[in-house]
């Protein structure tokens, strides 16, 4: 399906939307990907990928996230073991929401937003 705006020919690619969030486990392989890659793909498709800015705008808030709670949880440690808590959630976090949005983003849902802070809203 398409639709034309402004000119802009906007392409529904739920495949797309797919990789996007699947890309978020480079983090596991290489150790940084899991933030470029989706964060290339959402800027070069959001204009044109119908869905693709809500999706790319909930991956990069999460990404953010986790390196957020990471950077808190390390030292956090130190008061009473605090942080080991916060790196399990983190830990969890990262390894179920990007299956989750993935198959939200399949079924033609909208992304959700558990446990991220909206840096970009």
């Amino acid at each position: 399906m398409e639709v034309v705006n402004q000119n802009i020919a906007l392409r529904e690619d739920r495949n797309l939307l797919v990789v996007a969030h699947l890309s978020q486990y480079l983090d596991y392989i290489t150790g940084f990907g899991g933030l470029i890659v989706p964060l290339v793909l959402w800027l070069s498709t959001k204009d044109s990928v119908i869905g693709m800015n809500e999706h790319g705008k909930a991956i990069i808030n999460l990404q953010l996230s986790l390196i957020l709670y990471v950077i808190i949880g390390i030292p956090a440690i130190l008061l009473l073991g605090a942080g080991i808590l916060l790196l399990v959630f983190a830990g969890i976090l990262s390894f179920l929401m990007p299956i989750v949005n993935a198959v939200k983003a399949a079924n033609g849902e909208a992304p959700s937003h558990f446990g991220t802070i909206r840096f970009i809203s």
